[in-house]
């Protein structure tokens, strides 16, 4: 047998055309490029749900991610807010066109600085308690000026059958000495209905008319005297 010598340039054996056939058959189709495979309707359906599914995922992050950080800022006032403690002076707002009683917002100050609340934290509880204190004494009011009403109009001096009369009588009293800043207040402030103050006006009034009023007849202003010091005050 012949061996044949080295001569440094290698013999190369041809490709196999069957072969080259079967590893291309092998390779498969390219996912992504210009000889990807057209997607399919279900395919494009579940693309479709899952760019939409990642962008509310996203979305929920960014969201969940602002609540977190909104809530860390608040905690990190509050304590802050809690590390200075109450001021040397505070500074309470009352909503737009009210005013706060001065004798309630000092006993609330006085509470407020026994518990070292800074002034936000006192100011915003204020401004969740004083809609029903407010709503509270109002009812009071109510009450005290009805009761005054009822208590005047059983008086056994001046109330019963006269009293109609007896509050012409005392409308005398009031036009005499009084002032129409006077009958102003007395409507505000319900104390038209006071019987003590009626019982004053009427013994007054009395002391006036005692020459010239005839028992049993109203006075001229008679309706006017009612409307004063009794229906409008309740």
């Amino acid at each position: 047998m012949a061996v044949a010598e080295a001569t440094g340039t290698a013999t190369q054996t041809p490709p196999d055309p069957a072969a080259s056939t079967a590893v291309v058959a092998t390779v498969p189709a390219v996912l992504l490029g210009t000889d990807a495979p057209a997607l399919t309707a279900d395919q494009a359906a579940a693309a479709e749900a899952l760019a939409a599914k990642a962008q509310t995922d996203a979305t929920a992050a960014t969201e969940a991610k602002a609540v977190a950080d909104a809530k860390t800022a608040a905690d990190a006032k509050a304590a802050a807010d809690a590390k200075a403690g109450a001021p040397e002076k505070y500074e309470f707002k009352a909503p737009e066109g009210k005013v706060y009683d001065s004798n309630l917002l000092q006993a609330f100050e006085a509470g407020v600085r026994d518990a070292n609340m800074p002034q936000d934290a006192a100011q915003k509880l204020l401004d969740q308690v004083s809609p029903k204190l407010q709503a509270a004494q109002d009812e009071q009011v109510v009450t005290i000026r009805k009761e005054w009403f009822d208590t005047s109009k059983a008086d056994k001096e001046f109330g019963g059958d006269g009293l109609e009369v007896n509050l012409g009588i005392a409308k005398k009293a009031l036009d005499t000495f009084g002032s129409p800043e006077l009958n102003k207040l007395l409507v505000s402030t319900g104390l038209g209905n006071h019987p003590e103050l009626i019982r004053l006006m009427f013994r007054a009034g009395k002391a006036l008319s005692e020459d010239t009023f005839v028992a049993g007849t109203a006075p001229a202003s008679q309706t006017k005297a009612s409307s004063v010091l009794y229906d409008k005050t309740v």
